[in-house]
């Protein structure tokens, strides 16, 4: 989308325009203000709809993108009215960042972010509604339920398929983190050599990852709409990619406490960036769920680190 001045406005925006010059005297100076964040804003909305329509090949997808698009556009023309002489341009960080969430987490999630930034965006819109002119009541109260159900109205065009595997994908992980985190710790009780908590964390993480696989497969079995198959994989392996994440510290430090240390920072790291995700994709609320999981993590590696020491006290066996 080009950059928009005062000189390229649609015939849309100057009969719009024309019919409130009368008004701009009488315009709040905060509903001007707004009026030119919520241009900004909308027209950079648009313009990123339009680059997400561009690399979508699914044609449900797509349709549905270009229908935004458009929405968006004319939603930009309705707030570029009350300020006609201000310049417009894209947010050009914006279109790329949601570029790069696409490609690499996929459309839902994106949709899923964006639509965060649009709650923000109808708060605001419900906090200028009495300072709408009469006459343009009714176009900006049908706006307002455009924006209310563009968004659900795309998130029904989308059937992503990696989403019905992400609930495996975060079982995997913050077994993992929480079973990985506690055998490292109590390993720091019981060996000497950092060496050997790193192998006994990769040990258990193949035995492990190849039992949860087995419980994801006879659990998808059980009416999932996906693949039984690929439900174990996609556990199998993030379960055991965590675990390696985890103990890559054991092997490059010959301190236990600093091994320990920078494996937990990775396991909360890992299980914030997939909380996150889930949280996004379903709606749920962020704090809470993380802090639950990173509560059991740190509750976990604490008690199994006391129950390595006295493991090793009762045995008086230095390994």
């Amino acid at each position: 989308m080009a950059e928009v001045s005062s000189q390229g406005l649609t015939k849309y925006q100057r009969h719009a325009s024309g019919k409130r010059l009368a008004l701009q005297e009488t315009l709040s100076h905060d509903l001007v203000k707004l009026a030119a964040k919520s241009a900004r804003d909308e027209y950079t909305d648009g313009a990123v709809y339009q680059m997400l329509s561009r690399h979508e090949k699914n044609q449900s997808f797509k349709k549905a993108l270009e229908d935004l698009a458009r929405g968006e556009q004319s939603h930009y023309e309705f707030w570029k009215a009350y300020t006609p002489d201000t310049a417009v341009k894209v947010n050009q960080l914006k279109v790329y960042f949601t570029l790069l969430l696409r490609l690499t987490l996929g459309l839902t999630f994106t949709m899923k972010f964006l639509e965060r930034h649009e709650d923000a965006l109808h708060e605001r819109y419900r906090g200028m509604v009495k300072s709408v002119p009469p006459a343009d009541k009714a176009r900006f109260e049908a706006m307002m339920e455009e924006e209310e159900h563009q968004e659900s109205y795309l998130m029904g065009e989308i059937h992503e398929g990696r989403v019905k595997y992400m609930s495996f994908i975060v079982l995997g992980l913050a077994d993992a983190v929480v079973e990985i985190s506690g055998i490292h710790a109590g390993s720091l009780g019981i060996y000497n050599r950092t060496e050997l908590a790193g192998i006994a964390g990769v040990v258990a993480g193949m035995a492990a990852s190849i039992a949860m696989a087995s419980a994801a497969y006879a659990q998808a079995k059980q009416g999932f709409e996906g693949s039984a198959k690929w439900s174990a994989i996609y556990t199998g392996v993030s379960y055991m990619f965590t675990a390696i994440f985890l103990a890559l510290p054991y092997f490059l430090t010959r301190s236990m406490l600093t091994a320990l240390g920078i494996s937990l920072i990775v396991g909360v790291a890992l299980v914030a960036m997939m909380t996150y995700y889930d949280t996004v994709i379903s709606a749920r609320k962020f704090k809470r769920q993380f802090a639950e999981i990173a509560g059991i993590i740190l509750a976990a590696s604490l008690a199994l680190y006391i129950a390595g020491i006295l493991i090793r006290q009762f045995l008086g066996i230095p390994i």
